[in-house]
């Protein structure tokens, strides 16, 4: 796989979900963007590529598939947002809102017919450097899109150079439906939470520093953040209920819940962690 793009840096990286009816080898792909603004499709049981699109001018920095696998959601560093299909190898849209700020997320998320008033199975977020998230209702296969909410957060004078601040990170909260969490620089050092149906942060979580790496657990209420100084902090929601570790040689610029929430996987510059979680 790495001698098939050894000119192309990769830059993001997201699995395809599992069917729900199939958990065989065949569905294990993954999908990666790359710094000439390709997206490659592998598949892992045949360790070879299936699939290479080219939706995007400018290097990628955020892929996610839609829920059931069937698109490609995928942003770049100047602030566009492509979807793009796997089995035509097409984009079929091309979002401009965050034009002109990276993308630094993208998160899809399964969502009743009629929840907030909007057509669509699917419910997907966009969140870019500027500290901007748009929310978003999809039903693609009737090619519908709406723009649900458009979030802007306030910060203290910074220097221009937005790739220089601690990032833009939002994900929807799996304990809390129709909640969101955001983390980044701002006026404070904290996380919000931010309810969907009232409009409005619902939820404040002081922070110790500004925030480099996010994740919710889908099976428990907890939230790991990681930091510049070196620390991971996981947060019993909603709590507050703080343990922090060490142990990283640099920020912590990853942290991924596994699905079923009993392990933790961090990065840093030179390290890779795996922490189980104990009930309790």
């Amino acid at each position: 796989v790495s001698a098939l793009v050894a000119l192309q840096s990769c830059q993001c990286l997201a699995w395809k979900p599992h069917p729900v009816v199939a958990w065989g080898a065949e569905s294990q792909q993954v999908v990666a963007g790359y710094s000439d603004g390709t997206i490659r499709v592998f598949s892992i049981s045949r360790t070879e590529m299936e699939l290479k699109m080219h939706p995007h001018a400018v290097a990628l920095t955020a892929i996610a598939y839609s829920t059931d696998g069937e698109m490609i959601l995928s942003g770049g560093k100047d602030g566009l947002v492509a979807v793009s299909s796997p089995r035509t190898g097409m984009t079929i849209r091309v979002l401009a809102e965050h034009k002109g700020s990276p993308i630094t997320v993208l998160q899809c998320t399964r969502k009743q017919y009629r929840d907030f008033g909007a057509e669509g199975g699917e419910l997907w977020l966009a969140t870019s450097s500027d500290r901007r998230v748009s929310v978003w209702a999809s039903d693609w296969l009737k090619d519908k899109c709406e723009l649900l909410d458009w979030l802007s957060f306030p910060a203290p004078a910074g220097p221009e150079d937005l790739g220089s601040l601690p990032p833009s990170l939002a994900a929807f909260c799996p304990w809390e439906p129709g909640t969101l969490v955001y983390v980044g620089f701002g006026m404070q050092k904290e996380a919000l939470f931010y309810s969907l149906r009232k409009k409005q942060v619902v939820e404040k979580i002081s922070l110790p520093y500004f925030a480099t790496s996010l994740s919710l657990s889908p099976a428990a209420r907890f939230m790991a953040v990681g930091f510049g100084e070196r620390l991971l902090r996981l947060l019993r929601c909603p709590s507050s209920e703080a343990q922090d570790y060490a142990g990283h040689d640099d920020t912590v610029h990853l942290c991924r819940f596994a699905p079923s929430g009993r392990r933790l996987l961090t990065a840093s510059h030179s390290a890779i962690l795996l922490w189980e979680l104990t009930a309790g």
